[in-house]
């Protein structure tokens, strides 16, 4: 559970409430992401990541009602190009199959890419 302080947090605000972690959870969540902290480091991310909570509180509060979601700001739109066989002269070929490390004949041998 997130425990919750009153401080004054930003120039013309009083008594704003911001979330904070307590250690234990900073712990619990180095943990579950396989990281060796010091207890520096606990504190400086146990600040961050409040700070972190605290700007999503404030986010949580903007009134969004008629405000259509959105995945991406810029509008994206697949580039498609047509298939071209380039060939190469038959001299570049065969330098190409001489120098490739394993072959059988004219084909070349190259790992599996779906097994």
């Amino acid at each position: 559970m997130l425990e919750r302080e009153r401080v004054p947090r930003y120039a013309g605000t009083v008594n704003q409430e911001i979330m904070s972690l307590t250690s234990e959870q900073v712990e619990h969540i180095a943990k579950l992401a396989r990281l060796d902290l010091t207890d520096g480091e606990k504190d400086s991310l146990r600040d961050q990541l409040s700070s972190i909570l605290d700007y999503v509180s404030q986010l949580r509060e903007i009134d969004t009602e008629g405000v259509e979601p959105l995945s991406y700001v810029a509008t994206l739109e697949n580039v498609w190009a047509d298939d071209e066989i380039k060939g190469c002269s038959a001299a570049e070929r065969n330098v190409i199959i001489e120098n490739f490390p394993d072959k059988e004949g004219d084909l070349l041998k190259v790992k599996a890419v779906f097994s």
